[in-house]
């Protein structure tokens, strides 16, 4: 069991292409008021752009950051990588495009061991510095954008399928074998449904918030909303039972629209299904961006509607099949 006092927290973080807000995300760790020691290792992915030297630079200034290699650029290889070179008993996952709020991480080792959990996180608080970023943010905080998930819209403190990020009891990583390197997209919710399955606790609570940061373009969110539908559905696929009917309805929508398009080629009654999911994105977006800027409220339906069917598409089209493999690495 946990004791709150004095506790060394490693932080790791997976980094790939993080120029624009690695330094932040950096910064707001270190500038946390923690009682106890801070490590911060960065996994570094074969990156496209400056990241590189802004994580040597960073390292150059601070001993507490630690550099170590992820030459596959995989998320869950890098986490697992920064795990083995971790030395504190409590593991914090931030990425790197993430902002710890003031705070977090005294907050987080206290509830582990108020609540005896093996994984604490809480809210995922997306928050846009252009107006594109901006209309994402209010499409992930809504519940009309992909489900209506705690750490996405908030809640009640208590037990959770999942949370974001997470911070571990160590106890618990090495208990489970760290994340498994075959999932690159949904390594959290997977591992997270192997702690339940042995008994241990998910907790989430509101008092914990990360800023994050959301895609920057229709581009990058149709890629990243269409990979968590691909994973999602290799996580049901491996895990039974793990499936419900939040996670359905994107590729039922999309079924349904495109059904109804082409079958309105034959009978044109048909087509009001296409136009009413455009009516009801449309008149979604302008409910959930009231005091939005109007360019914010433009891009909503799309954004929306980008975020739907990328996700629908990519469970429907998902052909993933897992090697036979064990998960993670992370034991010293």
């Amino acid at each position: 069991m946990l004791d709150e006092s004095g506790l060394g927290v490693s932080v790791i973080m997976p980094i790939l292409n993080e120029e624009r807000h690695l330094k932040e995300s950096v910064d707001a760790i270190l500038a946390q008021e923690y009682a106890g020691p801070i490590e911060v290792i960065l996994a570094l992915g074969p990156s496209h752009d400056r990241t590189d030297e802004v994580a040597a630079a960073l390292a150059a200034q601070d001993p507490r950051i630690v550099l170590v290699d992820n030459p596959s650029g995989r998320t869950p290889e890098g986490l697992n990588a920064a795990i083995a070179k971790s030395q504190y008993p409590v593991v914090a996952r931030v990425d790197g495009h993430g902002i710890l709020s003031p705070g977090y991480l005294t907050t987080a080792v206290r509830t582990l061991a108020q609540q005896q959990a093996a994984n604490v996180g809480g809210i995922m608080d997306a928050e846009g510095t252009s107006d594109f970023e901006r209309a994402v943010a209010c499409a992930m905080k809504s519940k009309i954008g992909v489900g209506g998930v705690k750490f996405k819209q908030g809640g009640a403190p208590g037990p959770a399928e999942t949370v974001y990020l997470g911070v571990f009891d160590r106890i618990w990583l090495d208990r489970v074998g760290g994340y498994d390197p075959r999932y690159i997209r949904a390594q959290d919710w997977e591992m997270n449904y192997r702690i339940r399955q042995a008994d241990g606790l998910v907790w989430f609570t509101p008092d914990l918030k990360v800023t994050y940061r959301p895609r920057g373009s229709f581009r990058a969110l149709a890629t990243q909303y269409k990979q968590y539908g691909t994973w999602r559905r290799v996580v049901a696929r491996e895990h039974r039972g793990s499936i419900n009917l939040r996670y359905l309805a994107p590729p039922t929508a999309l079924v349904a629209i495109a059904g109804g398009t082409l079958g309105g080629l034959v009978w044109r009654p048909l087509w009001v299904i296409p136009l009413g999911y455009v009516g009801a994105v449309g008149v979604g977006g302008l409910a959930i961006s009231r005091g939005q800027a109007p360019k914010v409220r433009a891009l909503l339906p799309g954004v929306l509607a980008t975020m739907h069917l990328s996700w629908g598409w990519g469970f429907l089209t998902s052909r993933v099949r897992l090697p036979e493999t064990t998960q993670g690495t992370s034991s010293n």
